[in-house]
């Protein structure tokens, strides 16, 4: 038997998935991802002195800003009212890279896991544009989702 797609009618067209009858529950997503450096960029960063100002921080905030914007950026997501929303980092010097985790939480019908992934993306991003005009060989990457839990699946 051939399973359907949710986000395909019997038409063959684009729709959003319905989570009326679905249960509320508390739902979680924790994602990653990497950007690598040169050694020199990694100092810069370590050391805050990106000439575009402190780059972690910033990337955090924008981080959660995407999370809490993800059903605006990608077509077929639900508006959710996220509960929490977590951004951290993890230098790698010897790599060198910057290794970033989301972790978001709701309670509600339908998953988080977009939403961290679009959290790791945009940290990835910004990290990338606030230190491209030392280091314009860096590559994003490993953009993955770790886990999810809450709702049939989780």
């Amino acid at each position: 038997m051939k399973k359907e797609l949710s986000h395909i009618d019997k038409e063959g067209r684009a729709r959003m998935v319905d989570v009326g009858d679905k249960p509320v529950t508390v739902r979680t997503a924790r994602a990653a991802g990497l950007v690598t450096m040169a050694p020199e960029t990694m100092r810069l960063l370590i050391d805050r002195e990106i000439p575009k100002g402190d780059v972690l921080s910033v990337a955090r905030v924008a981080g959660i800003m995407a999370a809490k914007e993800t059903s605006r950026l990608i077509p077929m997501c639900h508006p959710l009212a996220i509960e929490n929303i977590k951004v951290d980092f993890e230098i790698e010097e010897e790599v060198p890279a910057v290794n970033i985790e989301a972790i978001v939480r709701v309670s509600g019908k339908t998953g988080v896991e977009m939403e961290a992934l679009t959290a790791v993306s945009m940290a990835a991003l910004t990290i990338y544009d606030m230190c491209k005009a030392v280091d314009k060989g860096m590559v994003i990457s490993d953009i993955r989702l770790l886990e999810k839990h809450g709702g049939k699946s989780g």
